[in-house]
């Protein structure tokens, strides 16, 4: 199956916000009212200095996904 990078959740136990979950690695939930970010895998390593140079651009791109989304459902 082919996942797409990026999926927009809400849910209506709460109602004010809105994520962006990152299916690729790393796995990581953004809440977009606060930019609170949860990151779903145990990273260490290596892959903790490559994810800490990653994750400022990623949660660019997921705030991207979010205004085109937004774009394609007022249109």
């Amino acid at each position: 199956m082919n996942l797409p990078k990026f999926v927009l959740a809400d849910n209506s136990d709460y109602p004010d916000d809105i994520f962006i979950i990152h299916l690729d690695f790393p796995q990581f939930i953004i809440n977009l009212k606060d930019d609170e970010v949860e990151i779903l895998e145990d990273v260490e390593g290596e892959d903790e200095k490559e994810l800490e140079s990653e994750m400022e651009h990623l949660i660019t791109l997921a705030g991207e996904f979010y205004d085109r989304e937004m774009e394609r459902y007022e249109e």
